[in-house]
């Protein structure tokens, strides 16, 4: 189990082929994306590494967190997350990851918080059907009807589909190709769309229901910078 990446959601575009057909793309840049502290076994007891990209301004940093960041010689992060890895699949402690870290044609989950709608109705919000357009029906033609029975169960159960609060959910996509990538500008363009807006932090790992490809590299593709414990500025990267 390799360690997935934080990116940034782009905006989508499109990819044409070989053949000339176009496939839709969502574009996604990874940029800073560093292995902030580890979670071991003995201390935590699980395995994971804690990713962190973006800068934070140093004075929405508080002290406690500023001192974490110097110890593993990265500078502040705006966002940080986890991902589960084996032991074997460690990256050290300021390492960079760069977009190639996934393969092309490789499947992977995407993760994002979708986009807010505000407060919908159910028609909107659960796709219900609504009431008809004639015989006797006025001016709630896209209300949702009724709730609960007067006499059994007499009451509106939890978790009742109505009307409310629309969007700003965490969703998981899966099963999405990786259809270019470029190490150099950081970018990964997978195929089809992606939760969230264009600026969101998406959380991208390697698919749990596909398997991992050959060619991707273990434990994956990373920059070490020479301040980051007196490394070479550039690490080998693992097959």
């Amino acid at each position: 189990m390799r360690s997935g990446i934080i990116a940034k959601k782009l905006g989508m575009s499109r990819v044409f082929t070989d053949a000339g057909d176009h496939v839709p793309v969502t574009v996604l840049q990874v940029e800073g994306c560093q292995v902030v502290a580890h979670r071991t076994q003995e201390k935590n007891g699980y395995t994971a590494l804690q990713l962190g990209i973006g800068k934070a301004k140093v004075k929405n940093v508080s002290k406690a967190e500023r001192g974490r960041f110097a110890v593993a010689h990265v500078e502040p992060k705006l966002r940080l997350a986890e991902f589960r890895v084996a032991e074997d699949k460690m990256i050290p402690v300021g390492a960079e990851i760069t977009a190639d870290h996934f393969a092309v044609g490789q499947y992977v989950d995407v993760t994002g918080v979708t986009i807010g709608k505000g407060f919908a109705g159910g028609m909107k919000r659960w796709n219900f059907g609504g009431l008809r357009a004639t015989h006797g029906v006025s001016i709630s033609h896209r209300s949702i009807g009724s709730t609960g029975g007067r006499q059994d169960p007499g009451k509106t159960w939890k978790q009742k589909k109505m009307a409310g609060h629309m969007g700003t959910d965490k969703v998981t996509t899966q099963n999405l190709r990786v259809v270019q990538t470029d190490a150099e500008r950081g970018l990964i363009m997978v195929e089809g769309a992606v939760p969230g807006h264009a600026g969101g932090w998406i959380a991208v790992r390697d698919a749990v229901k596909k398997p991992l490809p050959k060619e991707a590299p273990l434990p994956g593709k990373f920059r070490v910078h020479a301040e980051a414990g007196g490394a070479p500025a550039e690490a080998p990267k693992g097959d």
